[in-house]
């Protein structure tokens, strides 16, 4: 026991040293807590609800009720999303500031302004969920996908993680990006502007990075990576960041499943990129690129 309790309080002394510390220690602003994991997977339901009523949540709905329901689920939606975005500000905060008072307030802010966005997602998930329909013909009826599809999963979460990006929410938007990576195997970047009437079919293994623009009708299978070349680096050897290096996909593209493409290109309207293509230059509209045989 003796032993055990020396070798014990080396192994702490060890892992309370500074250099021990420098990278994976996280100390709270103003006694602020950390976001909840568990509490964002929590808003991401209440919001589903809410998009798609009748499809998530209470299935019992009627339309006579509807405005009670909806009332009340973004009331507490209102409430556990504001605290979170103060958390996730907090996580960022240098600590300056003497009070938390103008955080607390911000973050409601940019709460309201997210929930009158609401009505806009909805709209732009309703044409994905067309989308996914038109474009599998082993889908029998348009609420399949919003209920079955991992695509239309995905796109909830980074519709409404794209809109808190937007409002320049800290650290929520990634993390709703990366519960929906880790259901759906769909990496989403929050960063990534994408059109209404998007498909991903299948998914698994689509990556889209943060600076990537993808017009209205865009189609993509599983396996396509949306991404960048090597960092640049600045005088320091650092990796320069804040600059637009992904993908712009314009209207009516189709790309394959396996097809990389990386870095600042543009893939012009109604072209197709076959499977398993790389491709690091533009391309014109109404091109096809397949595998040189």
């Amino acid at each position: 026991m003796a032993l055990f309790k020396k070798k014990l309080n080396k192994v702490v002394e060890q892992l309370c040293q500074k250099k021990a510390l420098k990278t994976v220690f996280h100390q709270t602003k103003h006694d602020e807590p950390m976001p909840s994991v568990a509490e964002i997977a929590e808003i991401i339901n209440l919001l589903k609800a809410v998009l798609f009523p009748g499809f998530f949540g209470p299935a019992e709905i009627k339309l006579e009720t509807m405005k009670f329901y909806l009332g009340a689920s973004l009331d507490k939606i209102n409430a556990k999303l504001s605290k979170q975005i103060k958390r996730g500000d907090c996580f960022v905060c240098s600590g300056e500031e003497a009070s938390c008072f103008n955080c607390e307030n911000r973050a409601k802010r940019k709460t309201l302004k997210f929930i009158e966005r609401i009505p806009f997602i909805r709209e732009m998930l309703a044409k994905d969920a067309e989308a996914a329909f038109e474009g599998d013909p082993a889908a029998k009826q348009v609420g399949e996908t919003i209920f079955c599809y991992p695509s239309l999963e995905a796109l909830t979460s980074h519709r409404i993680a794209h809109e808190l990006f937007k409002l320049k929410v800290e650290l929520i938007p990634r993390i709703i990006s990366e519960l929906a990576h880790s259901k759906t195997g769909i990496d989403i970047h929050p960063g990534a502007t994408i059109g209404e009437k998007f498909f991903i079919d299948h998914g698994t293994g689509v990556v889209i990075g943060e600076t990537c623009q993808i017009g209205k009708k865009v189609r993509i299978y599983q396996g396509v990576t949306l991404g960048a070349k090597s960092f640049p680096l600045d005088e320091k050897n650092n990796p320069v960041k804040g600059i637009k290096r992904h993908p712009i996909i314009k209207d009516n593209v189709i790309i394959y499943s396996g097809a990389t493409l990386l870095g600042r290109i543009t893939i012009g309207e109604n072209s197709i990129i076959g499977g398993n293509v790389w491709v690091t230059e533009s391309v014109p509209p109404r091109t096809i690129i397949n595998q040189k045989r």
